[in-house]
């Protein structure tokens, strides 16, 4: 058996994974090298890699997919080996047999496993043959109400790219051109395929390891099923709740797909799982999934280094994996705003601190100070918790989410606590329909959050702060006035004694009271509810609350305020950064936006303008949309692509389009007019034939 030693591994990705690669090849004594994108310059993976390649311009197009790009950047570094990731090239057989042939090591499976399961049509196919449970495949074209509802699913890819739920037959044609679109748009391939749609599956998986010496292993299940448009949001492994006929059923199966082509390395078998407990295979993802730390935690392994021994030919370290122990929870959390359709975000990360401790891990490709682009995938970080216990492990990772302080972009994270926390997956009540039934729920305003409090805490700090640099002002001013007024008094004396008259007398600059109540108004994020303080501020210097009886000052400092509120102690962290201020309490995060004393006018915009919700590139727009065409309510008018996703801008109103600014191909910021709608309820709208949501 050829033996490859690994002495430097290119990783062809960035971000988190390719962070958590390096992490391992440090602690085997391997070399690393990034690859980076312009707009990855100053990227977390690229400074904590030996050596890195650039990869001329931003978008993924040009830069992480460009496999013959990634090659010659292996080979000027001196690299031996390659390993993908996830995401990217990491499922793209043409690129392994490219690093192959350039004579590298690719830490990977073979070349004809990734071909065999690149499309999911051809891998039922060959699951069938094999004997693994299938859900029995629909013609889209012969589909009638009876096969409803179907999920339609790209061939190629995955993580929700091109996947479309169907439930009326007249949905079907338009869905299928959405579906095969987006399909083709990410992955080069718009063959899409139908199945039934399991009503309240859950997402369950089991992960498997192969060498190339006859042994294969099955390291236990994980539950998936919480996601947001098809992409996961919470993992966990073991998945709970499922009888052990069952888990042997789905690593029976497991090690079948493994078999069938020949696979080595570390890979995914997905399967779905009914409320009637009957497993059906989806597909088998060929490389390293995002969940799997939840595996690592409750097996003690590492699956990178196991990769890594793999691809050097070594067998694996015995024929029976590892028993397993304790349970183990992942959330990832998202620079996205789960109230408003999941809109990604960006901007700068200002601050991102977890806290540390037993059982408790962090991974992520970013550190206080980056910032969060529009081109790649909105995830920051992953957080892991691992206990005894599964009902120990969610409790600890939901106290670390809530005891994180993030500062700057709208995240998941308060959907992330209360989803923990949520009765259903307290008692293990999963299926992918979780956030289609709770969302609403978990995204309002939640039991046990005090914005007014923590805004009054924003404000007494500021106080402080206030205070303390007009202390500082005033005693530079106090200095340099007596010593004009020495410097007067004796110029004064000298024109007194030559003049013989007296001085004249002098009265003091008039100042404001700043006893006086004070009045501070804030905008909670990102709900837009406004909060106005009032506070004084005595001769004692340290400011007081007004209007705002039970509640009393233990210590204010420009950065920490401990208030008594109805006789409890409440501890508040406060951080601004210029009109945004972040405070972190024990129970709850708050980020608040200072308003002006004043409305400015010129923040109004026209009834009927549709402004960009967030930076990004306009990459379609309705056919036939221009000034003067009528449009209905609700219709789609414009696409804009951001941080991967499509996401559309409807029609305000029915009536008239006055103004369209927007072009395909515009880069566009947040607020960016892209056009406007004149409501005419009189008017027959005349829809303009559009394309339905490819995101």
């Amino acid at each position: 058996m050829r033996s490859d030693v690994i002495h430097t591994l290119l990783v062809a990705n960035r971000g988190e994974i390719a962070c958590r690669i390096f992490r391992t090849c440090r602690d085997l004594g391997i070399t690393t090298v990034a690859v980076y994108s312009d707009a990855d310059a100053d990227a977390l993976h690229v400074r904590e890699a030996d050596l890195a390649v650039r990869l001329p311009g931003a978008a993924p197009a040009d830069t992480y997919l460009r496999g013959d790009l990634v090659v010659a950047a292996a080979r000027a570094a001196g690299a031996d080996a390659v390993h993908p990731g996830y995401g990217f090239l990491s499922e793209n057989a043409a690129f392994a047999a490219a690093v192959q042939d350039a004579g590298l090591v690719w830490v990977g499976p073979p070349v004809k496993a990734i071909e065999l399961m690149a499309s999911k049509t051809r891998a039922k196919e060959l699951m069938a043959g094999a004997g693994v449970p299938l859900l029995a495949p629909v013609d889209p074209a012969t589909a009638g109400p009876d096969d409803l509802p179907l999920l339609l699913k790209a061939a190629a890819g995955g993580g929700g790219r091109g996947m479309r739920i169907v439930r009326e037959p007249d949905a079907l044609p338009g869905e299928l051109l959405a579906a095969a679109a987006e399909a083709a748009s990410a992955f080069g391939d718009g063959e899409v395929f139908a199945e039934p749609y399991v009503e309240r599956g859950r997402h369950v998986e089991v992960q498997v390891m192969a060498d190339a010496h006859g042994t294969v292993w099955a390291l236990g299940t994980r539950d998936c099923s919480l996601q947001r448009r098809h992409q996961k949001v919470i993992e966990e492994a073991p998945a709970p709740g499922l009888d052990d006929g069952l888990r042997t059923r789905l690593h029976e199966a497991a090690v079948a797909a493994a078999r069938a082509v020949d696979y080595r390395g570390a890979g995914t078998v997905e399967f779905l799982v009914s409320a009637e407990g009957r497993p059906y295979f989806l597909e088998m993802n060929t490389r390293l999934q995002v969940e799997h730390p939840v595996t690592e935690a409750v097996f003690g392994l590492d699956l990178v280094a196991l990769q890594l021994r793999v691809a050097e030919g070594a067998p694996l370290p015995s024929p029976e994996p590892p028993q397993p122990s304790g349970h183990a929870v992942e959330a990832r959390l998202y620079a996205e705003d789960p109230a408003r359709d999941w809109q990604p975000q960006t901007g700068a990360l200002l601050t991102l601190e977890l806290p540390e401790g037993p059982g408790l891990r962090l991974d992520t490709g970013y550190t206080g100070g980056d910032t969060i682009g529009v081109h790649y995938d909105p995830m920051i970080a992953k957080v892991i918790a691992r206990a005894p216990t599964r009902t120990e492990a969610v409790r600890l990772l939901a106290r670390a989410l809530e005891r994180a302080r993030v500062h700057g972009p709208v995240t998941n994270r308060g959907l992330l606590v209360r989803s923990l926390r949520h009765p259903d997956f307290a008692a293990a009540r999963l299926d992918t329909g979780f956030y289609d039934r709770h969302l609403a729920d978990l995204t309002a305003p939640g039991a046990g959050r005090d914005p007014a409090t923590a805004a009054l805490a924003a404000t007494l700090a500021e106080a402080v702060r206030n205070t303390q640099a007009a202390g500082g002002a005033e005693a530079v001013r106090n200095t340099e006035a007596v010593r004009g007024a020495e410097a007067a008094r004796g110029a004064e004396a000298v024109r007194g004694a030559s003049a013989g008259s007296p001085a004249p007398a002098r009265f003091g600059a008039w100042r404001n009271v700043t006893s006086q109540p004070q009045r501070k108004r804030y905008r909670s994020e990102p709900d837009g509810t406004e909060h106005e303080v009032a506070y004084r501020t005595p001769r004692t210097g340290i400011p007081e609350p007004h209007e705002t009886p039970g509640t009393r000052v233990l210590t204010a400092t420009p950065d920490r305020v401990t208030l008594e509120v109805d006789g409890v102690t409440r501890n508040f962290a406060i951080t601004a950064h210029a009109d945004r201020v972040h405070v972190d309490a024990t129970d709850a995060a708050y980020t608040f936006t200072a308003l002006p004393r004043f409305t400015d006018p010129a923040a109004h915009t026209a009834p009927g303008s549709l402004l960009a919700p967030m930076p990004g590139t306009v990459v379609r727009i309705a056919e036939g949309l221009a000034a003067g065409v009528t449009v209905e309510a609700g219709q789609p008018l414009i696409w804009l692509e951001a941080m991967k996703m499509e996401h559309r801008i409807l029609a305000p109103a029915s009536g008239t389009l006055t103004a369209l600014h927007a072009a395909p191909g515009h880069q566009v910021e947040v607020g960016a007019l892209l056009a406007v709608v004149q409501e005419d309820p009189a008017a027959t709208p005349v829809p303009v034939p559009v394309p339905e949501e490819t995101a």
